[in-house]
């Protein structure tokens, strides 16, 4: 089948087929006499191997690897599962990272709403923003400290 079919056949662009020969995730294939590639039913099953692998996070570079491995004969289950593992590490850190900024603006926003808006009258320095910084210089409120009155 012609380069066109096979992009059409994976849901990848011409283009993109070509870049994965030229970094040897996918084989040279056959040409024709006029230079056209002529590609086998298995082509379209690394590539949607591809896709797939990208789909799940993994790097072209983690991927070349796998197909090396299945090429060589090795099993590639661990190899995978590790690599899935890092990259779950990875979105988690990263998920932990969104959560605080989140945290953080949500803090910003309730400050800002309840400054007096007559009070933002210096185009020199933003008070929302110096309120953040001052909020971390201050010392850490400690709790009221209650003590238990006897009943009379």
């Amino acid at each position: 089948m012609r380069i066109g079919e096979l992009a059409q056949q994976t849901g990848l662009t011409t283009k993109t087929v070509r870049y994965y020969e030229q970094i040897g995730l996918m084989e040279e294939p056959d040409r024709h006499t006029n230079g056209y590639r002529d590609y086998g039913d298995d082509a379209a099953e690394r590539l949607r191997f591809i896709r797939d692998a990208q789909a799940a996070g993994l790097t072209l570079a983690e991927t070349g690897e796998i197909i090396g491995m299945k090429a060589a004969g090795q099993s590639t289950c661990a190899h995978t599962r590790d690599l899935l593992a890092l990259h779950l590490a990875e979105v988690d850190a990263q998920i932990d990272r969104l959560l605080a900024t989140r945290n953080e603006l949500r803090a910003m926003a309730e400050r800002a709403a309840a400054m007096n808006p007559e009070s933002c009258n210096d185009p020199a320095r933003c008070q929302v923003i110096e309120a953040r910084a001052a909020a971390e210089a201050a010392p850490p409120r400690r709790a009221p400290h209650h003590r238990l009155l006897p009943l009379a």
